[in-house]
């Protein structure tokens, strides 16, 4: 099968809160292209996009799924992804390999707090946005209260382009048509609002808009897309996916309405600070990796690459940056779900897997030998981290595989092995996001663990300049060790990247330059093992002043144990301080907690950022707190809510820890004492 030209494709990612409908529109839109001979169900167990077992089990998606479908000569790339905030990872990632976010809201269910996030990281990446109201169907939904609350909450750029008609039975498109019965709103008003929407989009087309009073239907479909990428208009659309109400005319409006790779999000490649626009018309293949998968019945990995210029055979090679052999991809894939089609080419705009190749998420692949890389979007850094250890002896390799594995397809899971308490911490999103993987690696591995919570990511660094000077001399028969180091240490603005800044101010040859990495590497030792409680230091400048050598017994070792002592004796004159991490949090919960939420979040010392009134009588509450509050927040939350509290917390920054708290830290986490070597 012949590559489909550029043109003539669409991708989309299909987000929003879990509940909202996403998994069963997409359903749907499988039945209705004809790619699936029967409507699968969520709730039947029976969908053809969630095949994991524990999404079969929890009735919602804990990965992206990418379905492939033909409608009206047109490929259309649709990613179904997780709306739980705990699996965002997946979510976002699927944003990368995109021009267009539908965000789908459950007409009952509302705007709620992934609805929210997954519209920002979609306006903020540069995509076009398209909201799909669906189940409206629903006795209970209110749908004119809910454009209300859309509109007040995304703005009123977002324009109806059909409207519900015979009782949710149908729908009545407001580009074509400008009268007609429907169940909510006025087909002549948004007909009239859409126009007005397109017109802002291109300042003749304005201008022709104040004389005329009107556009031609030929001209708002010509300029829509234009429109849509410029976020002169969010279209908004509604939907019934269980009985597939207005699915084939969302897909029409797709096919018409949305971006194609060339009218689209415009990537660049960027190599140190030169910046190299991608032509999707260009003769360089350039593709990146959004997506690993693992064949649950196989076990094959599958890698998916969204192919940002030029086009590729099975014989072909893919390159990461700076790799000059490459390999062969072998065959392409296009998948629905759990099947898929091989494809005899991948080009420009496509969105196609490859099978049994070691990639991840993030990589930049090219044809040839090529320098620079295609910028990745930025995932939330996992801040819910649990420390584990296998039951059964013998299992440690078996749990480092299992965790390569997690890690190779999920973005938001995280590893690391503490040096000072042995310590393997597995990191995540949240409560939700660990207990699936400590199940699958159970399920899948038959790997059994014990877990804890693990000590919190501290941190420790100055407040004040100070200088230090340490002399190394060791004479144990033979050649000795001699080395004297003099330095200057000052502090570095909050957050610093990179956290050491270095300077060599030797002059005269005190100290031999050959000496400076060994330097370099004493007080980096002591950078990763801080003096106050053996935490990671930061943010600290360090110069090099002065110093003594001898002729014979200066060796690098010597200079090494000099510069780590002498960064040491400056660390403790300069009022080193413990800093702690502090998360960005999101809480939904009922209005009627919301008294509790708040006062329990300022119990953790934490300090709120904002409170929205959200529909269905809940609120979201915005606060930063100190990781180490919320250790028992899941159960508390649940407590006080009676389970219908949700939370999320995301990275900020550090500050420093309350004098109060500091010394109970430090007698925690007492390092030994350093000893010279």
């Amino acid at each position: 099968m012949a590559g489909t030209p550029t043109c003539d494709i669409r991708n989309l990612a299909v987000v929003g809160h879990s509940g909202a409908g996403k998994t069963s529109l997409c359903e749907a839109i499988l039945h209705a292209t004809g790619a699936t001979s029967r409507l699968g169900s969520v709730v039947d167990k029976t969908s053809h996009l969630d095949l994991d077992d524990e999404e079969k089990e929890s009735g919602h998606s804990i990965d992206s799924h990418v379905m492939s479908v033909i409608h009206d000569d047109k490929r259309l790339n649709f990613i179904d992804t997780p709306g739980a905030p705990d699996f965002i990872g997946p979510a976002i990632a699927s944003l990368a390999a995109v021009e267009t976010a539908v965000i789908v809201i459950n007409a009952v269910g509302g705007i709620q707090v992934n609805t929210r996030r997954m519209r920002e990281q979609a306006k903020n990446f540069g995509l076009g946005r398209v909201i799909v109201v669906n189940h409206i169907d629903a006795e209970s939904a209110d749908l004119e209260q809910l454009i209300t609350d859309i509109r007040e909450s995304f703005g009123q750029v977002v324009a109806p382009v059909n409207l519900p008609t015979n009782g949710g039975k149908a729908v009545v498109n407001c580009i074509e048509n400008d009268g007609g019965d429907t169940d909510i709103l006025s087909v002549e008003s948004e007909h009239l609002n859409l126009v007005e929407r397109v017109a802002e989009c291109d300042d003749k087309l304005l201008a022709k808009y104040f004389e005329e009073g009107t556009l031609t239907k030929e001209e708002i479909r010509g300029n829509f897309v234009k429109a849509v990428k410029a976020g002169t208009i969010v279209p908004l659309l509604f939907t019934d996916s269980l009985h597939e109400v207005g699915v084939k005319e969302l897909l029409n409006f797709i096919v018409r309405c949305c971006p194609s790779p060339l009218n689209g999000k415009q990537y660049v490649i960027k190599d140190g600070d030169k910046e190299t626009p991608i032509d999707p018309n260009g003769n360089m293949f350039v593709g990146q990796v959004f997506k690993v998968a693992i064949d649950h019945k196989s076990k094959i990995k599958y890698p998916f690459i969204r192919v940002l210029a030029g086009h590729m055979k099975g014989d072909g090679h893919l390159c990461k940056p700076g790799d000059r052999k490459g390999v062969r991809p072998g065959h392409f894939h296009h998948f629905v779900g759990g099947t898929h089609k091989e494809a005899d080419e991948a080009g420009a705009g496509d969105i196609v897997a490859v099978a049994k190749l070691d990639l991840s998420i993030g990589d930049t692949l090219f044809a040839e030998e090529h320098e620079g890389s295609v910028p990745m979007i930025n995932f939330p850094t996992p801040m819910y981290s649990l420390a584990i250890m296998p039951k059964a002896r013998g299992d440690e390799g078996k749990l480092g595989e299992a965790i390569h594995r997690f890690m190779d397809v999920d973005p938001c899971f995280k590893t690391m092995h503490d040096p000072q308490t042995h310590e393997l911490v597995i990191s995540g999103n949240g409560d939700m996001h660990l207990r699936v993987v400590l199940h699958k690696m159970l399920k899948q591995f038959k790997i059994d663990v014990d877990t804890k919570p693990p000590k919190v990511p501290y941190r420790e660094t100055i407040v004040k300049p100070s200088e230090g000077h340490y002399r190394h001399k060791k004479q144990t028969g033979g050649a000795g060790q001699f080395g004297e180091v003099y330095l200057k240490i000052s502090p570095l603005e909050r957050g610093s990247d990179p956290t050491l800044e270095w300077s060599w101010d030797i002059f005269g040859g005190s100290i031999p330059g050959q000496f400076e990495p060994a330097i370099k590497k004493g007080v980096k030792m002591l950078m990763e093992h801080g003096p106050l409680a053996g935490f990671p230091m930061q943010d600290i400048k360090v110069s090099i002043t002065d110093g003594k050598h001898h002729p014979v017994d200066s060796k690098e070792v010597a200079f090494t144990t000099a510069g780590k002592f002498a960064f040491k004796d400056a660390v403790l004159k300069s009022k080193p301080v413990l800093l702690e991490p502090i998360v960005k949090i999101e809480v939904t919960g009922p209005g009627d907690h919301v008294g509790d939420i708040t006062g329990d979040l300022a119990q953790r010392r934490g300090r709120p950022t904002g409170q929205d009134l959200l529909p269905g009588n809940m609120s979201l509450i915005t606060a930063e707190v100190p990781l180490a509050k919320l250790s028992d927040y899941h159960s508390r939350l649940s407590s006080m809510t009676g389970g219908k509290g949700t939370y999320s917390i995301e990275f900020s920054h550090y500050e420093q820890v309350p004098s109060n708290e500091t010394q109970a830290v430090m007698a925690q986490y007492q390092p030994k004492e350093d000893e010279e070597d």
